[in-house]
């Protein structure tokens, strides 16, 4: 905690930490200078990867349709999304019906948030209360997920932007499924292009499957120096951290202390960053 902070800004601090489970005794550890890593998952192999999947759980969609669509219609679908600007790509994703979560939902939720953001968060899908809203994390779960960002000095909105894998809500809150993922894939990888954030944070294993493919557990990639590599060819290295989604924190509380490790980590990332950035070439 900065000791140069007024005592109301302090008392506020600790707070937060006490709702999110933590001991205000919690210290950001010294943490050892992080530099640009070697790309940890490259975006072809995780295209490749998770398309793999879809066709090995591709079935017919109500009303006959196919969620295993020809490889040159896809190709070209996503071509398409990679050029829409913000207000095509919201008008896309709410007409949107290329796997059966577009059966169920009210609809869909793009995101929220600041569209030049440094910061990226990306969740799982939207729940019930989001799928009425229009707004990803809205509920028990994103009320924490405010405290967490508010114990890092984050708020909604303010230079934080939030989305999800999948813009629709899978029935029953379930986790969704690898052939879903695939098909709102172009338009996350659009979202992250056209917001050029300095660093993605990914809440939960199927955020972290979603972007950076089948790669391991949640626990194996916590801590880890991950990138997602943006635009043809992969020009544009972002640094990635994993952590736990706020809904299973709210079930499993000893995680939390993980979960701050992982902001803590996140945050120095993002100060390497930003000082790289002003540093002369």
């Amino acid at each position: 905690m900065n000791a140069s902070q007024p005592p109301d800004s302090r008392w506020q601090r600790a707070q937060l930490l006490r709702e999110m489970g933590f001991s205000p005794q919690w210290r950001l550890r010294q943490q050892p200078a992080v530099g640009r890593q070697p790309s940890a998952v490259l975006a072809d192999a995780t295209r490749a990867g998770l398309h793999q999947q879809a066709v090995e759980q591709a079935r017919p969609l109500p009303g006959g349709a196919s969620a295993d669509v020809p490889s040159a219609a896809r190709t070209e679908r996503a071509e398409q999304i990679a050029r829409l600007g913000w207000d095509e790509l919201a008008e896309s994703v709410a007409a949107c019906r290329a796997c059966g979560l577009c059966e169920q939902r009210r609809q869909a939720v793009l995101g929220v948030g600041d569209h030049g953001a440094d910061w990226l968060f990306i969740g799982e899908g939207p729940g019930a209360e989001e799928d009425a809203r229009g707004e990803p994390f809205v509920g028990p779960a994103g009320k924490l997920l405010d405290a967490m960002l508010a114990a890092i000095d984050l708020r909604r909105g303010a230079d934080v932007y939030i989305a999800n894998a999948v813009k629709c809500r899978p029935p029953s809150n379930r986790t969704p499924e690898a052939v879903e993922m695939v098909a709102c894939a172009p338009y996350l990888r659009r979202q992250i292009e056209l917001i050029q954030p300095r660093l993605i944070v990914l809440l939960g294993r199927a955020a972290a499957h979603a972007l950076l493919g089948d790669v391991g557990s949640l626990a194996s990639l916590r801590g880890r120096p991950l990138e997602y590599r943006e635009g043809a060819g992969g020009r544009v290295a972002i640094p990635v951290v994993v952590t736990y989604h706020p809904a299973y924190l709210l079930r499993t509380l000893p995680d939390k202390a993980k979960a701050w490790e992982d902001l803590c980590r996140a945050r120095t990332l993002m100060r390497t960053a930003k000082g790289a950035a002003t540093r002369p070439a």
